[in-house]
């Protein structure tokens, strides 16, 4: 029998990676899929800067902090790489590590003016989801707070895929046939970096940046090994997401040990087991 704790953060673990694998099956076939790494940790100081500006750890606030830093560093990694003329890889590198270590040294400056455990920007506070709930004056409980950040976040993200498909399906396979016909390549690809901020963000507070990058990569590169179809592609993505969440909660319940670090451990072996299947496949 489920608890109902255990519910709420299979639950919100399942929607973050449903989150996450949608954009991270685009990020894939750009080639681009380190941008969520980079996003992951530059969202640091401005989770930071949020907490000291306001005060509070109010779950919003911290989003529009982080997501400040999150389209900061996408605008960053392109300016470097096409003004600059620093490779895709490299400026990816410089971005993420100097706000991640700008976050750190903001933390360590200020550390006595905010309540952060700077533990969760890599482990994030998945244990704590059933914690954290809205309750109305009564005092009835309407669900973690979380539940309702994940489904925001899943809503936009369906919204704008929906509405992009074509654009972002042909600009990502065949960019220049994309603007001989009039798509325009380089503002679909800003506002799927802003979408992968969103995600990111609205992933992190919970998951940690660990989690958020296997989560972003891990399932779309995984099945993408097995399969060529888009279609197919997007489907079991969020299928092998939604394993890598639920498998990881009860391996981090069997051994005491971090939720975020356990699914992704369930997700490099389920990453192994396909791998060693397709070779074994193709002999």
């Amino acid at each position: 029998m489920i608890t109902a704790d255990a519910f709420w953060t299979i639950l919100v673990a399942t929607l973050a990676s449903i989150n996450c694998s949608l954009v991270g099956t685009y990020l894939i076939l750009r080639k681009v899929a380190m941008v969520g790494d980079a996003i992951a940790h530059a969202t640091l100081p401005g989770i930071v800067i949020a907490l000291l500006v306001t005060g509070s750890k109010h779950s919003s606030i911290l989003v529009v902090g982080a997501g400040m830093t999150g389209l900061l560093v996408t605008f960053l990694i392109a300016f470097l790489e096409k003004k600059v003329k620093v490779q895709a890889d490299a400026a990816i590198g410089i971005n993420f590590t100097f706000l991640f270590a700008l976050g750190v040294i903001l933390f360590s400056f200020f550390s006595r003016k905010i309540d952060l455990d700077p533990e969760c920007s890599l482990y994030g506070e998945l244990a704590t989801v059933p914690l954290d709930v809205y309750r109305t004056a009564t005092g009835i409980s309407l669900g973690p707070k979380a539940f309702y950040t994940v489904c925001i976040a899943l809503l936009i993200n369906l919204f704008f895929l929906l509405i992009g498909y074509k654009q972002l399906f042909v600009s990502t396979f065949d960019p220049q046939f994309a603007q001989s016909i009039g798509i325009r390549t380089t503002s679909w690809h800003y506002l799927l970096m802003a979408i992968t901020a969103l995600t990111t963000v609205a992933t992190f507070e919970i998951a940690g940046a660990i989690l958020v990058v296997a989560l972003l990569i891990v399932p779309p590169t995984t099945i993408y090994l097995v399969t060529k179809c888009f279609k197919h592609l997007l489907v079991c993505s969020i299928l092998f997401a939604m394993l890598m969440s639920i498998g990881g909660y009860y391996l981090s319940c069997l051994f005491n040990s971090s939720m975020a670090a356990a699914m992704v451990t369930v997700g490099g072996c389920l990453f192994l087991v396909v791998y060693l299947f397709v070779r074994f496949k193709n002999r």
